[in-house]
């Protein structure tokens, strides 16, 4: 019997080796474990996909106590620091880093603001989200419809992202109102939170007799807050303008400064909101100045659909002959994100 008894403790502990060994482990702060492929963890949030659900788990970050993965990881601390390796606890609320490198770190599980799986295909570290929008009004014929997209991409030491959005409007005995913009950006990371921000971007607007407004900025920033609740960054540096309009004026070509700030606050249960402010100073044209701001608030909804409502408002002082010093549009729309 007690021979029985040795051979069934060891086929328990082969087959806990070797379900432990195959999946990544979460332990709750309440002992608690869950098994499975831990994906990301991103504004607060860790995603794991399991073999018995048809639908990811996510779980609030703040519950989770200790992590096991072999995977491999880019990793953001609220430090600033960025490692790529995996994760394994040495204690509860204490998490190893084993970089690639082959060095090792020691740190709080609250010091992680971010991590995701980094592979060698593509799309494993690729972002994007696409939302549309669509109103009819009887009267007038009046019709609206609107179309925003963006794509990121995370690398180890910098980011790229870029978006696009449309607007259109059409009414009878009205003009059409058209109003189009996008950009390009691309942050170099740097020790201590800090990073060079290099931005394009363009906007078309009817309202201030824009044909084409390009912008391409270059400065430096800073995270002053980044943690799983929110991070709030700040960043300065000088742009070059370029516009033409729809009316007889002539082209302009202009320098800048411009100081900025973002906050994106994503600890507030299925929404996200994130709002930001640029303030553009002429150099070149003296008295001029320019604003720039937008907010989004998100709502997530299930199967990575979401609704959101967004604000956006251009101010220039000093507009052409026959244009508005203030555009502002208010968009919502459903969409989805990858």
């Amino acid at each position: 019997m007690i021979k029985n008894l040795i051979l069934l403790l060891s086929f328990c502990m082969l087959i806990f080796h070797t379900t432990h060994g195959q999946n990544d482990s979460l332990i709750f702060k309440n002992k608690d474990v869950i098994g499975g492929e831990i994906k990301s963890m991103d504004k607060g949030v860790v995603i794991i996909e399991t073999d018995y659900s048809d639908s990811d788990f996510e779980i609030e970050w703040q519950k989770i106590s200790e992590v096991y993965s072999k995977r491999n990881y880019l990793i953001t601390l609220t430090s600033g620091q960025r490692h790529n390796g995996y994760l394994k606890s040495s204690s509860p609320n204490q998490i190893m880093i084993y970089t690639m490198d082959g060095d090792s770190l020691n740190v709080n599980v609250n010091e992680i603001v971010y991590f995701k799986t980094y592979e060698n295909d593509f799309l494993s570290r690729l972002s994007a989200n696409i939302d549309v929008n669509y109103s009819f009004t009887k009267a007038n014929n009046l019709s609206q419809s609107g179309f925003r997209t963006s794509l990121g991409y995370v690398a180890p030491r910098w980011s790229a992202s870029a978006g696009y959005n449309l607007i259109r409007s059409n009414q009878d005995e009205v003009d059409p109102i058209r109003r189009e913009d996008g950009s390009f950006s691309y942050r170099k990371f740097l020790p201590k939170d800090w990073y060079v921000p290099a931005n394009y971007s363009f906007l078309s607007n009817t309202e201030q007799k824009l044909d084409l407004r390009s912008i391409f900025k270059l400065g430096m920033g800073k995270y002053i807050i980044h943690t799983n609740q929110s991070y709030f960054g700040v960043e300065g540096g000088f742009s070059y303008v370029n516009e033409r309009f729809s009316s007889e004026d002539e082209d302009r070509n202009s320098m800048e400064g411009y100081v900025g700030s973002e906050l994106n606050l994503y600890d507030i249960g299925d929404l996200d909101l994130l709002t930001k402010a640029v303030l553009f100073p002429g150099i070149t044209e003296k008295g001029r100045w320019r604003f720039d701001y937008n907010i989004d608030v998100k709502y997530d909804l299930p199967l990575d659909l979401y609704i959101k409502l967004g604000f956006t408002l251009n101010f220039d002082n000093q507009v052409v002959a026959g244009a508005s010093k203030a555009d502002y549009v208010l968009q919502t729309g459903i969409g989805w994100e990858l």
